[in-house]
């Protein structure tokens, strides 16, 4: 489990709130569609928090007590790589039957816990440090009320299914659900002791300590019923979940750097990305963060693997053939879907099988099917996957069909949004809260919307297209989809641009009148390679300055905007992502000194924040000595933000690998700041494998190349 900010509902996506927690620290673990949030104690209070199985809450109380008191806490931890979580704890005064009290302190008390085969496994240790023989009364209190995520986070329900009454069975307790949709969800816990006393409810111990002696209880808890729990059943299921882990986080070249702590950060990352993503059918997919997004995304999932395509393609294959395979085939409003769009959501729980809400499959993501075909062509370019391509010709197809002719609802040319149903999202771009998009003035425009950077993904997807089309000799296509590419960009500049501002505006509403409002999304245009060099240069000063650069990141609305709020969730926070993604477009038109700034602050934000970066943060410029201000609800982890680090070390490099070629292209290589030598080993680059070392030597960085592929070192990047 991880640190987490209090399990409240931030307000975006569904437009509901969840109870407001105290704040504290909680912990998540995770193994497939089954993860636990709970407190620094390991305790379950019901309040957004539980163990969760396909989007049902299937243990929502889970309390350990001491003689009627809860454990006094001594520490609370994940390990690195995300397997196990520890709470170390010892006794409050102990009752002694008939007698006076026992003292504190002389109990160490762990709980120890991790997740596999979609099961909870906890062990629970106690160790008598005293000299004296310990009665320890010991209970732990459950329940599983088996909400849906949807009914977790807020949403209210007229109805609900039938409850069965728990079964009890001398060392279990079963639950069972009967839902509105028939089906049947349960939740079994089960004791390695049989309790001398056990309710529905509760469990009651009593165990003997010896000086200096010790005790272990073993717990399991899931869906369905197992084998009785035992040491050899934890220890047999805990050395599997540790080496499926390892497995995972050996995919893709290997970094190492000279800084312990910058190598901390790339460890931490890379082991949240291996937590967050599942293996599919179609290969491995990146859940988008814990604990209401632990499902799969679109966009989330083609940002992620996007973002370290560079050195692990596989991902983006996984996603690409993931998303292909539910891609929509008809028309609903209720689902915001028509033929062709790409998934913004997939979900398992009652209410969306029920059309409570319409998340089930949803397609309320107006740039998540640009983002899939020019995803599509950065993969073909990093690996030379003919083959794939392929295989999702089809879908690319009907994507470019959506693209051109439903992605414009009105005609004009651009790419925009209007919801289908008063149920689906209002805003569809990636800051999808109800406040994001707003004129000057403050005033929200009218739809259909069209964003800027969805103009720069469509944009991308032309331009991908036809380079695709070109490799499979469809020439005339490919000129089609080429000039589409040039024509859109000429509308963008034309219909974005603010002359008086020198920056794009955010959105051009349905009445065709700009958004005249500074916001981080023209950066992702700089991704995207749509601007001219001279309206980059004036889009990268603008991010670079003190409105947007907070010294930790970038913020997502300038200081000074209408709307501006530092502690909002779009309008004046700071995503990695997003920076990152504007750290990426800022390296592609060569701005270098920004790029190791920006990539700095991110690392330096990561560093007070246990080398993890949350969804968001807080928008508030930075001080002298305070660490960055934590945003109360952010998911943590999260898989873009995890991501973002190893973008940014992309862009600092200045590294694109062009498998067609099969060549390494390096722009003005630079390194963050305080790193004087990085290490990429086994850098997959065609059929070859190649090892590249960066070092600091004054004022530039060298190259050394160990393998076959050709390395292309340039001083300015290449426009067109």
């Amino acid at each position: 489990m991880e640190n987490l900010a209090p399990a409240i509902e931030a307000p975006v996506d569904y437009g509901v709130t969840a109870e407001v927690r105290a704040p504290q620290n909680l912990y998540a673990l995770k193994d497939k569609d089954t993860f636990i949030v709970a407190d620094q104690f390991g305790d379950i209070t019901g309040q957004g928090d539980g163990l969760f199985h396909n989007d049902t809450r299937i243990l929502s109380s889970f309390r350990l007590t001491l003689g009627g008191h809860a454990p006094s806490l001594l520490s609370a931890a994940v390990a690195h790589d995300n397997v196990f979580f520890t709470c170390n704890g010892t006794n409050q005064a102990l009752p002694y039957p008939g007698g006076p009290m026992g003292p504190p302190g002389v109990l160490h008390i762990e709980r120890k816990r991790f997740l596999w085969g979609e099961r909870l496994f906890e062990r629970i240790r106690c160790v008598n440090y005293s000299r004296d023989v310990v009665l320890l009364p010991m209970s732990l209190e459950f329940d599983a009320d088996f909400r849906d995520m949807f009914e977790v986070r807020g949403t209210p329900r007229v109805r609900r299914g039938v409850k069965r009454p728990p079964h009890i069975d001398g060392r279990r307790v079963a639950y069972s659900y009967i839902g509105l949709d028939g089906v049947e969800r349960s939740s079994v816990i089960a004791f390695s002791d049989a309790p001398f006393r056990l309710g529905p409810h509760k469990a009651e111990f009593m165990f003997t300590l010896q000086a200096e002696g010790q005790t272990e209880l073993y717990l399991e808890i899931g869906a369905v019923d197992g084998h009785t729990p035992s040491r050899e059943r934890f220890r047999d299921a805990a050395a599997r979940a540790r080496w499926d882990m390892r497995a995972r986080r050996r995919h893709g070249a290997r970094l190492n750097s000279s800084g312990r702590l910058f190598n901390e950060w790339l460890g931490k990352s890379r082991a949240d990305l291996a937590l967050l993503t599942t293996r599919m059918e179609t290969g491995p997919y990146p859940y988008a963060g814990i604990p209401w997004f632990s499902t799969a995304f679109g966009r989330d999932a083609i940002i992620t693997a996007w973002q370290i395509l560079w050195f692990e393609p596989s991902l983006a294959k996984g996603v690409l053939r993931y998303l292909a395979a539910h891609q929509a085939h008809e028309r609903s409003a209720f689902r915001d879907s028509a033929p062709g769009k790409i998934m913004h959501e997939t979900r398992k729980g009652e209410m969306p099988a029920l059309g409570e809400v319409p998340f089930g499959r949803y397609y309320g993501g107006v740039d998540t099917t640009p983002l899939f075909v020019a995803l599509a062509d950065a993969y073909q370019a990093r690996t030379g996957d003919d083959r794939l391509i392929d295989e999702l010709w089809p879908a690319l197809e009907r994507a470019m069909h959506w693209i051109e002719n439903d992605g414009d609802t009105d005609g004009d040319g651009l790419i925009d949004y209007a919801r289908g149903q008063d149920s689906g999202l209002s805003n569809q771009g990636w800051k999808d809260s109800e406040d994001s998009v707003f004129h000057a003035d403050g005033r929200y425009p009218s739809g259909p919307i069209a964003l800027v950077e969805v103009q720069g993904y469509a944009f991308a997807a032309y331009r991908g297209m036809a380079r695709l089309a070109e490799r499979r000799d469809e020439i005339g296509q490919a000129a089609i989809w080429r000039h589409k590419a040039e024509t859109l960009r000429q509308k963008v500049e034309t219909l974005f641009w603010m002359d008086e501002r020198n920056y794009y505006g955010i959105a051009v509403d349905g009445q065709g009148q700009l958004c005249r409002v500074l916001s981080s999304n023209p950066g992702h245009l700089l991704f995207c390679g749509l601007p001219t060099p001279e309206r980059a240069r004036k889009v990268s000063e603008q991010l670079l300055s003190a409105d947007f650069n907070s010294g930790w990141g970038l913020r997502t609305l300038a200081a000074g905007e209408a709307r501006f709020n530092p502690i909002s969730y779009h309008n004046g926070s700071v995503w990695p992502h997003d920076t990152a993604l504007c750290v990426m477009g800022l390296s592609r038109y060569g701005e270098r000194d920004g790029v190791v700034k920006l990539t700095s602050a991110l690392f330096e934000t990561a560093s007070r924040m246990n080398m993890r970066l949350p969804e968001l943060f807080c928008g508030f410029p930075r001080s002298p000595g305070e660490p960055p201000v934590a945003y109360p609800v952010a998911c943590l982890p999260q898989a873009w933000a995890a991501g973002s680090v190893f973008m940014m070390l992309q862009a600092c490099l200045g590294i694109t690998i062009d498998a067609n070629r099969n060549e390494i292209v390096l722009v003005d290589p630079r390194l963050p700041i305080g790193i004087d030598r990085l290490r990429v080993e086994h850098l997959r680059v065609g059929d070859e494998s190649v090892d590249l070392t960066f070092e600091r030597q004054g004022d530039r960085v060298s190259v050394h190349a160990e393998g076959g592929a050709p390395l292309t070192i340039r001083s300015k990047p290449v426009w067109d």
